[in-house]
């Protein structure tokens, strides 16, 4: 085997087993029989799923590979930085060094063209301009309140969320896709103010 195609393999295996760290990466969302809480991997692959069957109501005409590309890698970066809860004030202030300086040590890890690949897609879902990344970000946003709702609110409740909280926190999932903020505030979110999951104040 030719010594350069050699290393280049190396250096992905290395990535590879390394990325396995993601499965062990616990979030703080419920699974559908909220009998235990997700992790990144599995995160991942539901958005990437949800983004095949449901690219039709993005705002925008979306490359749909271009996407799943993005929500398959953006989280990687917590490998080092830890996953932030969505809620947690005294996390979020640290959050964007952390996960730089974790990108920078992760992709910079990778044989230099698909290091600049991947970091690429990181930058761009991260600075949320493109249409791509808004609905990767519409995905990254709705898909946790699907399964707060299928809970029952379980999450929600044991963390006290208010409503104010998690309308911050998707000011901007409109911007991906219009239509599917509406069905998750109508379907999801409403469910759960009325029934007491979310507190209203």
């Amino acid at each position: 085997m030719d010594e350069n195609v050699k290393e280049r393999l190396n250096q992905l295996f290395d990535f590879f087993r390394l990325i396995d760290r993601e499965k062990f990466i616990g979030r703080q969302t419920y699974l559908t029989d909220a009998t235990r809480k997700e992790n990144d991997a599995e995160h991942a692959w539901h958005m990437a799923v949800m983004t095949i069957l449901l690219a039709e109501y993005s705002n925008e005409k979306i490359d749909v590979l271009r996407t799943i590309e993005m929500l398959l890698i953006h989280d990687l970066v917590e490998i080092y930085a830890g996953d932030t809860y969505a809620y947690d004030e005294e996390g979020l202030k640290t959050k964007e060094s952390r996960e730089l300086a974790a990108a920078d040590k992760l992709y910079g890890g990778l044989p230099e063209d698909l290091g600049k690949k991947l970091r690429g897609l990181w930058d761009e879902f991260e600075a949320a301009n493109t249409p791509e990344a808004k609905f990767a970000h519409t995905m990254d946003n709705i898909q946790p309140i699907m399964l707060n709702d299928a809970t029952d609110g379980k999450s929600w409740r044991e963390r006290g969320v208010a409503l104010h909280q998690i309308m911050k926190r998707n000011a901007h999932t409109a911007d991906g896709s219009q239509t599917l903020w509406e069905y998750a505030y109508d379907t999801f979110i409403k469910k759960n103010v009325e029934e007491g999951n979310i507190r209203e104040e």
